[in-house]
């Protein structure tokens, strides 16, 4: 079975950064659009970011400029740096690989 298994999440200030990073067993990721996406309380999930296999990156209009989507097909890991961290970031995020879906790490900003 696909494990998607995130990581990097917690509390930081207004302009502060944090690294969030999802760890795929189970498969291949290198052959996987992979993303990730957060969903605050009493909001509608929104897509955050998407890496393709040949490493073309989307962003969400609310990060861009901000965050940076990465992977890392040797270490079937997939990264979110976020950076210039805002209070309306504060979610839980969650990585993606086609259907599969990762348990979330919680980023709070205050």
């Amino acid at each position: 079975d696909v494990q998607l298994v995130e990581s990097g999440g917690g509390s930081v200030q207004a302009g502060g950064s944090l690294r969030l990073s999802c760890v795929v067993s189970g498969y291949t990721s290198s052959n996987y659009y992979m993303g990730w996406f957060r969903q605050a309380p009493g909001k509608e999930r929104e897509g955050v970011a998407t890496i393709d296999t040949d490493g073309s990156t989307r962003y969400a209009d609310s990060v861009k400029g901000r965050f940076t989507i990465s992977r890392d097909n040797a270490k079937s890991t997939l990264y979110l740096q976020l950076n210039s961290l805002k209070i309306e970031d504060t979610a839980m995020y969650y990585c993606s690989m086609g259907t599969s879906r990762g348990q979330g790490t919680q980023v709070t900003v205050s």
